[in-house]
């Protein structure tokens, strides 16, 4: 039973049997409309952010799975801001702003493709996206956000 994996960017809900879908898998038989398909229904709640996705093919049987990834922290921050796109000038030009509640929101959805031992840490790292990104957090900068997670300001909320 000879598998082969393939890794994808996409977009979320609009995968196409173009490249690098059609031109990875074609060469093995694989009726890649079918699997475009596949990845369009479990990737559609992700629509308009790129998410990976990894095609598990048994070259034998032509059967195929299709397993979705998280998209990016800094995805998941514009989509919360409502924003195009992070600050080309962060930390002196502030193009957006998430709530503390989204902020867990975010940490929540990324914990287990972090590398944080406790919540409070990898909330660290969301807010750190966001001092690169230029997104202020409850309206204030990152950085005083992450002293404020610190001192404890913020422990209710995570149940600490």
């Amino acid at each position: 039973m000879p598998e082969k994996q393939f890794r994808f960017i996409i977009e979320g809900g609009k995968a196409t049997a173009g490249p690098p879908i059609g031109s990875s898998l074609g060469p093995l038989g694989l009726n890649v409309l079918m699997v475009v398909e596949k990845i369009n229904e479990v990737t559609a709640e992700f629509m308009g952010m790129r998410v990976p996705v990894e095609v598990t093919v048994n070259t034998d049987t032509k059967e195929f799975s299709v397993k979705v990834g998280t998209p990016s922290v800094a995805a998941l921050i514009v989509k919360e801001a409502a924003v195009g796109k992070g600050s080309g000038n962060p930390g002196k030009e502030y193009v957006g702003n998430i709530s503390m509640d989204s902020a867990i929101k975010i940490t929540k959805i990324k914990m287990p493709d972090l590398r944080a031992k406790t919540l409070k840490a990898a909330l660290k790292q969301v807010v750190g996206t966001c001092v690169s990104m230029g997104i202020k957090v409850d309206g204030k900068d990152p950085k005083q956000v992450i002293k404020d997670i610190d001192s404890g300001l913020y422990d209710s909320m995570l149940g600490g």
